[in-house]
């Protein structure tokens, strides 16, 4: 049980005081302030905010030291705080730590009163202390060098001054640290009944770098007309990547032959009849017929012809569409993707029927060009999943009729 050291009645009625004075600064505050009041006026809330998390910190300390049946069944009190105040576990976590180190911290706890540095950094700040302190191999934990940089920089830029002073206390520890988060690397795929695909998972510092490194070329707005936003940039960016690894054969092979997207069609389906059935594509399930010509368009295709009971009665050889003469004398006269105002190099782009080769268009020079954008047909939109570019109409002849 608690000592009862406090007076609960009084700590009721400054928390009622509070309750009281958030009401009325609910009813005060309106689109009848001027920006300069609002301002000063979100400046001094921010304050009061701290200053009660401060104290939230203390009282949580008070809990963690009462028997563990104050916790209501709870395995701590920082599961009871994220259960009953309805708040997050880092919300929970930074007030353990602040209230733990809260003797250890008191020039910072003053500097918080003062309006110095904001609740942020005093969490960071205690984190801190309470790593190189808890460490077997780290040295003493200096507050004022670290409080210094936290009174001149934000939240984030203290964030890195926090881990260049464990670093510098506790190499040892630091490169634990960050050893396991390497082995803490995870994604993990959830197959949509659409075959859509979800990518949940977590990088370590090294490999989220490496990631973006690869990606924030790919994922810049391509021109005024892209209107994508930032998630899904980064989305074509991975999808971009992916499809420019296969295409230069960089990946390990898999059962003799190198990674690959399959699709597996009818004849009908890659005519575009009526009543053909949709493609199917591994791994990916159901495709249109429209994304599997388009899919075709640059790909080896190889002919399985099935008799009535579904047995195989012939197996065609796959072939390159086109020669890998064709491509390179393609390359050489087109440069790149001749999409207006796409900059993609010959070598990441792909030869595209104009007349679709599933409807007998010729597999030469005159029915070739070198797109990195396919179109989908009569939707304006660009392949690979790009939005709709309204740009200058491409050179004459250019995807008539949409085919691939």
């Amino acid at each position: 049980m608690c000592d009862g050291a406090h007076d609960t009645t009084k700590d009721a009625a400054g928390v009622g005081v509070l309750e009281d004075a958030a009401e009325c600064l609910r009813l005060e505050a309106g689109p009848n302030l001027r920006p300069e009041q609002l301002r000063d006026q979100m400046l001094r809330l921010r304050h009061v905010i701290d200053l009660l998390e401060l104290e939230f910190a203390s009282m949580m300390i008070s809990l963690a030291s009462c028997d563990e049946q104050e916790w209501e069944g709870e395995s701590s009190p920082i599961q009871w705080v994220r259960r009953a105040c309805k708040t997050s576990s880092w919300v929970a976590v930074n007030a353990f730590h602040v209230g733990e180190m809260s003797v250890r911290l008191q020039q910072s706890a003053r500097a918080l009163r003062t309006g110095e540095i904001g609740f942020g950094h005093l969490a960071l700040l205690a984190q801190t202390a309470e790593a190189i302190t808890a460490s077997p191999t780290g040295s003493d934990f200096e507050e004022a060098p670290l409080l210094s940089r936290a009174k001149r920089h934000t939240v984030g830029q203290f964030f890195r001054d926090c881990d260049h002073a464990r670093h510098a206390a506790d190499q040892r520890r630091f490169l634990a640290d960050e050893v396991d988060t390497v082995d803490a690397r995870s994604l993990t795929f959830t197959t949509f009944r659409n075959g859509c695909l979800g990518l949940r998972g977590f990088l370590d510092s090294e490999g989220g770098a490496t990631l973006r490194t690869a990606l924030e070329p790919l994922a810049k707005l391509s021109g005024r007309d892209d209107d994508r936003n930032r998630e899904r940039r980064f989305a074509d960016a991975l999808v971009e990547l992916a499809g420019h690894a296969l295409d230069a054969g960089a990946l390990p092979q898999s059962g003799g032959q190198r990674p690959h997207l399959q699709v597996t069609t009818t004849l009908e389906t890659l005519q575009g009849l009526d009543g053909a059935p949709a493609a199917e594509l591994e791994m990916g399930g159901p495709i249109a017929g429209e994304t599997a010509r388009r899919l075709a368009c640059d790909a080896s295709v190889a002919r399985i012809v099935f008799d009535a009971g579904s047995a195989v009665v012939d197996m065609g050889r796959a072939r390159r569409l086109p020669a890998p003469a064709t491509r390179r004398a393609l390359q050489a006269r087109d440069g790149g993707c001749v999409w207006p105002g796409c900059s993609r190099p010959a070598s990441w782009s792909q030869a595209h029927h104009l007349q679709s080769w599933a409807q007998g268009g010729a597999t030469d020079m005159d029915n070739l060009v070198n797109p990195y954008y396919i179109p989908f047909p009569g939707s304006g939109t660009v392949g690979q999943g790009r939005p709709r570019l309204e740009r200058q109409e491409p050179p004459a002849g250019l995807f008539e009729g949409g085919s691939v």
